[in-house]
């Protein structure tokens, strides 16, 4: 078993460019970053990586979205609740998806609205620099 798991831009780079060679049609791959400005050049030059796409963090409005695909919801007594708090709190929209996705069949969409004003009230306060009190 080889001990040595480090990845050089070299051997990355050929990777992509062999898929790109293989497939003999299109293909997506997605990168993500927080930090594109620390990537090498090579590597996010055009014919490389054609599209660069900023995600911002979720709105009320992506939100709603969210609530339609995975809780088939247009409305709730919690979306007001969870308007405010994304007012306030940044949080990206994985992270909210995750929190509308039921995680067993017993869950309900009142659960997954729940689980998520939970998770938004958690990341406001530690945005504060408080910690939650055990319950």
């Amino acid at each position: 078993m080889r001990e040595n798991t480090e990845v050089v831009l070299s051997g990355l780079l050929n990777f992509i460019d062999g898929i790109w060679y293989a497939s003999g049609g299109e293909r997506l791959i997605t990168f993500t970053t927080n930090h594109v400005d620390k990537l090498d050049p090579a590597l996010i030059r055009r014919g490389r990586m054609d599209r660069h796409i900023e995600t911002s963090y979720c709105d009320f409005e992506l939100f709603k979205v969210l609530a339609k695909n995975y809780l088939n919801l247009e409305s709730h007594p919690l979306f007001g609740a969870i308007e405010s708090l994304l007012e306030e709190i940044n949080m990206t929209t994985a992270d909210v998806a995750e929190n509308l996705m039921p995680k067993t069949v017993t869950e309900d969409a009142s659960t997954c609205l729940g689980c998520l004003i939970e998770a938004l009230e958690i990341a406001k306060e530690e945005a504060q620099g408080g910690s939650r009190a055990e319950s």
